[in-house]
């Protein structure tokens, strides 16, 4: 007997499963990966109403200096990733700002740094059932640029350009990283791919701003390191200053 659908789980189907409509949402999301990142930003919007609770995401709605703003715990890695950005597509958000966490691949770049990502080397295992090889996963320009113009005019040390997606976090060798490196990518993370690929089949604009917490090249881990926490808060800053910057405030 074969399949009764085409495919057995769809986005659209998702969102309707959380009962969530285009009209309950804003025309921008901002997407950290973990709950806790969840809960700071949502104490930066005013009046904010949980739209679902499904699992181990939440989506809240409110408001920022008068704008409409949507904001859900989208994932830490490339599967869970897909399943919120598939339910983000489906409910016609139209622009959605990834604020996350890289490694650094450039000695140059620090940790407490930050950067934007304008294009993505694809190592995640879910893309490739969405596109193929020669796919060019990009970030949406006006985005990445108004999320870099924010930084530079904080004046924070903040970097662009191409990043590298992996699902092996602890195959990060040598000979894979300096491959990495030679296709130039400056930037390890393990969502970008997934939500930039995934919004861009669906035609919507995407950016993903990262705090750096490691430096894969010399080794330094800083994920308890204060410059790293005050580096997660300013993407936080960036995300929502930028959704004033495209609304044209």
């Amino acid at each position: 007997m074969q399949m009764i659908k085409d495919v057995h789980l769809t986005g659209k189907d998702l969102t309707e499963m959380v009962q969530l409509r285009p009209q309950d949402v804003a025309k921008y999301a901002i997407v950290p990966g973990p709950r806790d990142r969840l809960d700071v930003l949502i104490k930066k919007i005013e009046n904010p109403v949980r739209n679902f609770s499904f699992m181990e995401y939440t989506m809240y709605t409110g408001t920022y200096q008068g704008i409409k703003v949507t904001a859900i715990n989208g994932g830490r890695f490339s599967t869970d990733t897909s399943i919120t950005t598939e339910v983000i597509c489906n409910a016609k958000i139209e622009n959605i700002i990834r604020v996350g966490t890289a490694g650094s691949l450039d000695e140059n770049i620090k940790v407490g740094d930050l950067f934007v990502v304008d294009e993505v080397i694809r190592g995640d295992g879910v893309t490739p059932y969405y596109v193929d090889k020669n796919f060019k996963t990009v970030a949406d320009k006006q985005i990445a640029d108004t999320l870099y113009g924010i930084g530079k005019d904080m004046g924070l040390n903040i970097h662009r350009g191409k990043a590298w997606t992996t699902d092996a976090l602890l195959r990060e060798t040598r000979e894979i990283v300096e491959a990495k490196r030679k296709e130039g990518a400056r930037a390890v993370d393990m969502v970008s791919s997934t939500l930039l690929t995934i919004a861009q089949t669906y035609n919507i604009k995407a950016g993903s701003i990262l705090a750096v917490s490691d430096n894969v090249i010399t080794g330094e881990m800083g994920f308890m390191n204060p410059l790293y926490y005050m580096a997660e808060s300013n993407i936080l800053k960036i995300a929502l200053e930028a959704v004033v910057k495209l609304e044209g405030k």
